[in-house]
């Protein structure tokens, strides 16, 4: 783990609000607890550009960390209590002396602290106490995985407080995972905790998910006159739980018709060869669902290829395609159990409406409710931009930056 100084972690533009939002976390962390603050700690949200729900699957995901990130003040304790105050929410108290699974905490951040700490533990790394006071731009819900950004937040913490910087980025990604499977109860794939933790423009294969191969790709899409917006329908995540759980269920139906685990195993060949079969054993949306996956997972090497010859075009139009793959095949734009609610479906309308030839525009993330992403040009920002808001309100539209580090302890000063 490095350590980074705000002028390394925020672009210009936004320094002097960091310096104030920083100085304002490190009162309230006072007010709280009666003393300064010993450490900092900063870990980003991600954007997901290419591979809609490829990673449980052991598939390659195109990710980046972005410019909202959540902050910590923190203290170490010499208890074996961790108590984290995030601004809007209860403070969470956790004895890390008891590592169990506790099915009364499940979906709740207490868990995530636990389960965190339980996984550093298991992987033979020093665990302790500490009082922290966190805030948050990575707004929960809005498809930028705040569940992630808290997950690397907690692992980062421990890292530098116990463990004096060993942990690897990548294995605090694999823990925080392991926090939010296991204690948490959702199950996720890979590619969330990786681009929060790792940081940058990367792509991600996870053949291996034990040694996940990364790369950065160099891409900077102000260059092409591009802006990098997330909009947030504001569609409610409560309940759709069996809706994401279904998605890498109905995927394994599908490899496990082959006798394998996960579908990177399986050759689309062979899924075409066996259609009418599959259909009578799974059912045809667990099969365009694995269809999706088979030209996703080949997608990303294209979009890669094509951003590291600088060919914008063919980029965008791999967007466009991956969009419509997930809207007619992975079938993740609006849920089947709140037909009434298709926030996501009318924001991709709109911006087909709004963009026409020009960028390009995709569901976000997980899908079912939350956000889409769209590359916009930089004429017709303003107007998207204000358009958009008109529909869904007013902060709804995101205009981004990629931020060049993932989880970090942060300098305020030399």
């Amino acid at each position: 783990m490095n350590d980074h100084k705000l002028e390394e972690i925020y672009t210009k533009d936004a320094l002097e609000m960091q310096k104030q939002r920083y100085a304002r976390a490190a009162a309230e962390f006072r007010t709280l607890y009666g003393t300064d603050a010993t450490d900092v700690f900063s870990a980003p949200g991600r954007t997901e550009v290419g591979g809609n729900h490829t990673d449980h699957q052991y598939g390659r995901v195109l990710a980046a960390g972005v410019s909202l990130d959540v902050i910590a003040m923190v203290v170490p304790s010499s208890d074996s209590v961790i108590e984290v105050k995030s601004e809007g929410f209860p403070l969470d108290r956790v004895d890390i002396s008891d590592l169990e699974v506790k099915e009364d905490e499940k979906n709740t951040s207490a868990s995530l602290i636990r389960g965190v700490c339980a996984g550093f533990a298991k992987n033979g790394h020093r665990i302790g106490g500490f009082r922290a006071y966190t805030t948050s731009n990575v707004l929960k819900g809005s498809g930028l995985s705040s569940s992630a950004a808290f997950e690397v937040l907690i692992g980062n913490i421990l890292n530098g407080l116990y463990n004096g910087g060993e942990v690897s980025d990548v294995e605090i990604a694999k823990l925080s995972q392991f926090a939010e499977n296991v204690y948490f109860g959702k199950p996720s794939g890979l590619m969330d905790q990786m681009a929060s933790s790792v940081g940058g423009f990367i792509t991600i294969d996870f053949k291996d998910p034990e040694e996940p191969v990364i790369e950065a790709i160099s891409a900077d899409f102000s260059e092409s006159g591009l802006s990098l917006c997330i909009v947030d329908t504001k569609g409610s995540h409560a309940d759709l739980t069996p809706e994401y759980a279904a998605v890498p269920a109905e995927m394994r139906s599908v490899a496990a018709f082959f006798g394998k685990s996960v579908l990177r195993e399986v050759p689309k060949a062979d899924i075409l060869a066996n259609l009418a079969a599959l259909r009578e054993k799974v059912g045809d949306r667990a099969v365009l669902r694995a269809l999706h996956f088979e030209d996703d997972n080949d997608r990303v090497v294209r979009q890669a290829d094509a951003l590291r010859k600088g060919d914008i075009d063919t980029f965008l139009a791999l967007v466009k395609e991956s969009g419509r793959s997930s809207y007619m095949y992975l079938q993740n734009v609006f849920a089947s159990s709140a037909p009434r609610e298709q926030g996501l479906s009318t924001a991709l309308y709109l911006a087909g409406q709004l963009l026409g030839d020009e960028g390009a525009f995709r569901v976000h993330g997980g899908g079912f409710a939350g956000t889409i992403q769209a590359f916009v040009p930089a004429n017709k920002l303003e107007g998207f931009k204000a358009d958009m808001e008109a529909v869904f309100g007013e902060g709804s539209c995101y205009v981004l930056s990629i931020r060049p580090f993932g989880g970090t302890r942060v300098r305020l000063g030399d």
